[in-house]
């Protein structure tokens, strides 16, 4: 059982028309995978995740608005 994990979050000036490049991978963990292109798709992600064993973990922004992090 592999434990490799990729860490995304998706980007929060992404536009909601066109095809545009949403994620941006975080961290790694487990795996000697190197990305280079600042922002990728979810089927990009999806096909890496699938070719590198590893899990895809979507993180979510917990930003209340005021800029803020609730940590």
């Amino acid at each position: 059982m592999n434990n490799a994990k990729i860490f995304v979050k998706e980007r929060t000036k992404s536009h909601e028309k066109g095809k545009r490049a949403r994620f941006r991978v975080v961290a790694t963990l487990g795996t000697d995978l190197k990305i280079k292109a600042p922002h990728l798709r979810k089927q990009e992600l999806e096909e890496l995740a699938s070719a590198a064993q590893a899990e895809l973990i979507f993180l979510e922004d917990r930003q209340d608005g005021s800029g803020k992090r609730d940590d």
